[in-house]
């Protein structure tokens, strides 16, 4: 049988150009400073992401981008590498490169902030006397205080002009855990207000990450079901095919934990527990989002083993062809024991989620690429016309996929045709691309056009930091000890046989997509 299609379905009245909540955004003149400039994040992200809003008119004619970063180079240099960052760009990317400066100099240097100041100064005159400034922090981790404190002492933290702003984008990882973290935090606030503090993730970007908020909140039929009463467990997944690749050395250092599940995983795991917010706007949702991860309970040390399960990937088949386990791949030691696969058990201390299990599970070398959130409701009381007619039958589940097709599909009992009254699950299908004529904007271009014009609804606050921070911790200091289980799983499977294990005996499972 096959899926039932939904031909025509809102879940609210939103334009996929615009921001979340708000109309047409207008951006003022702005300048925008990239720390890294050289790096792969700049020409593979940030550039065709500008490329794409200047093309569709969301950007200032005076818009322009300041690279800084220690490889030398030119002006020139730098806007020949960033417009040929950009494949098949628009005629309007060759004109807004011409307007690109670059400044070659240490982070720790003095005088490389006084060549920026002056740069500053000169795009300020060059735009009738209005220069606002976007600081994207795109260089390592280690250098983030050194910026915050060197953009500080240059007197580049405040705006030069009446009602122009100042602000900061801050790339993830925020801290290598609680105690990092909060000092960074100290940091930055030393310099900056948290009003000017974007930190990015770029999950929250994703339009469907964003849609779980009008699937709950627009929607009579399903925010009644989203609560213990009718949530049997819900399950994350965050699956992808490729290792590690020529990251070895950074993954050895970061982790799933670190990788995935402390920025991407609690992100998405608070859009689904959060109540509704009073105001659908930056603080009404960051607010409930603060509230929901407060409720997730931490893992005491004595149930770790219990509940949490790690593995890392061996040589195997992906996508038909052989791969090298983990500890084969280019700069991870021999005897590595970094998890690239991470699952297990979490709940939830509040009236809308007790009793009700969240399982979440992220990995590298698995089937397939895969983000996906699953809510299975509970079974039915009593089904009258027996178990024989009905074996093909599951629970109810709600499933919605954040990439790589982003889409909802509603899986529910019907007849199967014929004499028999036999049922069987099927499914309805809701797909974003057949659904929606307009353009999308993608992660990157959406979350620099959010802190252009000063929309701070999908970046993380502070306080959200410290609380994925405090989930994660005692996972933390269970790894850093080499007897924690590390279970092995093959490449190109769905993880470690554990990982199974630790829904078997709630007498549930994956879902195996």
């Amino acid at each position: 049988m096959r899926p039932l299609q939904i031909h025509s379905l809102a879940f609210a009245d939103h334009h996929t150009k615009n921001r979340p909540f708000v109309t047409q955004p207008v951006v003022p003149p702005s300048v925008l400073v990239i720390f890294g400039a050289s790096g792969d994040l700049t020409s593979r992200k940030l550039m065709p992401a500008l490329a794409e809003l200047i093309d569709r008119g969301f950007l200032s004619p005076q818009f322009s981008v300041v690279g800084v970063a220690r490889t030398e180079m030119s002006d020139d240099d730098f806007r020949i590498r960033m417009a040929t960052a950009v494949e098949s760009a628009p005629a309007t990317w060759a004109e807004a490169t011409s307007r690109f400066r670059y400044i070659t100099g240490e982070y720790t240097a003095p005088e490389t902030f006084a060549r920026l100041k002056e740069t500053l100064n000169e795009l300020e005159v060059q735009m009738g006397g209005v220069c606002n400034r976007l600081y994207y922090f795109a260089a390592p981790p280690s250098t983030f205080p050194i910026l915050v404190n060197s953009l500080g002492q240059a007197g580049l933290n405040q705006p030069t002009t009446a009602g122009g702003f100042v602000r900061v984008i801050i790339e993830k990882p925020f801290g290598r855990d609680a105690v990092s973290a909060a000092t960074l935090d100290d940091q930055v606030h030393a310099v900056f207000d948290e009003k000017q503090v974007y930190r990015i993730d770029h999950y929250l970007g994703k339009e469907t990450v964003q849609n779980l908020l009008a699937l709950r909140f627009a929607n009579v039929i399903f925010e009644p079901l989203w609560n213990r009463q009718y949530v049997d467990y819900v399950e994350v997944t965050v699956a992808e095919s490729l290792g590690v690749g020529h990251r070895g050395g950074f993954y050895e250092e970061a982790g799933a934990l670190r990788d995935i599940v402390q920025n991407h995983v609690m992100q998405v795991l608070a859009l689904i527990l959060m109540e509704a917010p009073v105001r659908m706007d930056a603080h009404g949702i960051r607010d409930e989002k603060v509230k929901a991860l407060q409720s997730v309970v931490t893992i005491s040390e004595h149930d770790l083993e219990n509940r949490v399960i790690r593995g890392q990937y061996d040589e195997g088949l992906s996508e038909g062809e052989k791969v090298n386990g983990y500890r084969s791949e280019e700069g991870v030691s021999p005897t590595s024991q970094t998890e690239t696969y991470l699952a297990m058990r979490l709940t939830v201390d509040n009236w809308r989620w007790a009793g009700v299990p969240i399982y979440v599970r992220t990995g590298k070398r698995l089937p397939k690429r895969l983000t996906e959130v699953v809510m299975h409701f509970r079974p039915v009381p009593h089904l009258a016309f027996g178990q024989k007619l009905s074996k093909k039958l599951e629970p109810n589940s709600l499933i919605v996929r954040v990439q790589p097709d982003s889409g909802i599909s509603l899986r529910f009992g019907a007849k199967i045709p014929g004499q028999a009254f036999a049922v069987r699950t099927t499914s309805m299908d809701f797909d974003y691309e057949e659904q929606f004529t307009e353009e999308d904007l993608d992660g990157y271009e959406r979350l620099l056009l959010d802190a252009l014009v000063g929309d701070q609804t999908l970046f993380i606050r502070s306080d959200e930091v410290a609380e994925a921070w405090r989930i994660v911790s005692p996972l933390l200091n269970a790894f850093a000890d080499p007897d924690f289980p590390l279970g092995r799983y093959a490449a190109g499977t769905w993880g470690p046989t554990e990982a199974d294990a630790l829904l078997q005996r709630d007498n549930r499972k994956w879902r195996q997509p």
